[in-house]
């Protein structure tokens, strides 16, 4: 069993306010997926608010969704993402979310039972942006596999790309 873990985080740029009409849909979906998510192989932790979900959290604006979970390992992440109902909504995305330039989620490697901070993610995130895909900060197109048993992750809230 490996000591590592996969942490996802995505951002989404919302065309309107989340408590609008053209997001009602969307909002409406939020409950279904995210328990999809708790019940699917490999899932092991997700950031939630007090509504249990993650849309109160807006580290980078009040229009950016900011989201985050944790998995066993690529293959459970992306079984859910490309392979389960959690599809229809991605499908769906440009009816809610302004396309974006720049990349607008990440994948890294965690020690099992670490659970990332905001601060953390959003670091990652301007470490991929700035640097490119590494074993730092990587997308499913560009992944690294986790760390050999042995090898240490350090973790660091400060932005690497400083």
């Amino acid at each position: 069993m490996s000591k590592f873990e996969l942490v996802q985080m995505n951002i989404a740029t919302m065309k309107h306010p989340l408590d609008s009409p053209a997001m009602a849909e969307f909002v409406a979906s939020l409950d279904p997926i995210n328990a999809l998510a708790e019940c699917s192989p490999g899932f092991v932790w997700r950031l939630k608010d007090d509504d249990g979900n993650a849309t109160a959290y807006r580290p980078l604006g009040d229009n950016i969704l900011f989201n985050m979970s944790v998995w066993r390992d690529i293959e459970s992440l992306r079984d859910y993402a490309f392979k389960s109902a959690h599809v229809d909504i991605m499908r769906r995305r440009r009816e809610w979310f302004e396309p974006m330039s720049e990349a607008n989620a990440t994948l890294w490697w965690t020690a099992c039972g670490h659970r990332p901070t905001i601060a953390e993610a959003i670091a990652r995130l301007e470490h991929l942006r700035t640097r490119g895909a590494s074993p730092h900060a990587f997308t499913f197109k560009q992944a690294y596999p986790a760390p050999e048993e042995g090898q240490t992750i350090v973790f660091d809230d400060a932005c690497p790309a400083v």
